[in-house]
């Protein structure tokens, strides 16, 4: 379109016809790329309120995280707003929960086998070091053992400082861990009980600081 003669409110101009033929074809692309993305949100909110009796997401500072210049388009990209407004409502829909953590709660610098606390984890460090316990795990594995492992103190202690709340718009979460339900455990209208950390299954899905 910027090759085209295009329109002018300064003088009048009307544009070309090649400018509008473009300028459609524009708008065709763009509307197929937001039907791809909101069919791939559906999918994966609905694979994951169906298979697994807890979803537990990470509430960010998502604000913040855009100031990063180098992932702001990736994080925008990701509808994290739309997975949680969808996760909210199809957790209730197929009997599920959903687990909000708290904010500053350290999934990425916790060690998931001592639980040491680190007090500098750089984003380029994709794989988790403890210095304790010498433990070597992938970063998001790791994050996502300790998303469980609190969904698990959160059945245990009943209310905790973990609770489930509705969709916050304003800083939707980034991360995402599901806990797989077990056969036998949750029926259609019931809550999934989360097992012990041995016998579960974690899913971290939080992709934007590998871009």
């Amino acid at each position: 379109m910027s090759r085209k003669t295009g329109p002018d409110r300064r003088t009048g101009r009307r544009p070309s016809n090649r400018w509008q033929r473009a300028a459609a074809r524009l708008g065709r692309t763009h509307a197929r790329v937001a039907n791809l993305r909101r069919d791939g949100l559906h999918k994966l909110t609905t694979r994951l309120t169906r298979e697994h009796g807890t979803v537990v997401v990470e509430d960010l500072n998502v604000a913040g995280m855009l100031r990063n210049r180098r992932l702001a388009r990736h994080i925008v990209d990701a509808g994290f707003a739309e997975i949680r407004r969808q996760l909210t409502y199809k957790s209730a829909w197929n009997g599920g929960r959903l687990i909000v953590a708290d904010r500053w709660y350290p999934s990425s610098k916790t060690c998931s086998g001592c639980g040491t606390v680190k007090t500098k984890l750089a984003l380029s460090e994709r794989e988790y070091e403890c210095a304790v316990c010498g433990l070597i795990l992938d970063r998001d594995l790791n994050a996502a053992r300790n998303l469980a492992a609190l969904a698990a103190d959160s059945d245990t202690a009943g209310s905790g400082p973990v609770a489930g709340r509705g969709a916050d718009r304003r800083t939707p979460p980034p991360g995402l861990v599901a806990v797989k339900r077990q056969p036998g455990t949750a029926s259609a209208g019931q809550t999934g009980t989360v097992p012990p950390q041995g016998g579960t299954t974690k899913v971290r899905l939080l992709k934007h600081t590998e871009r």
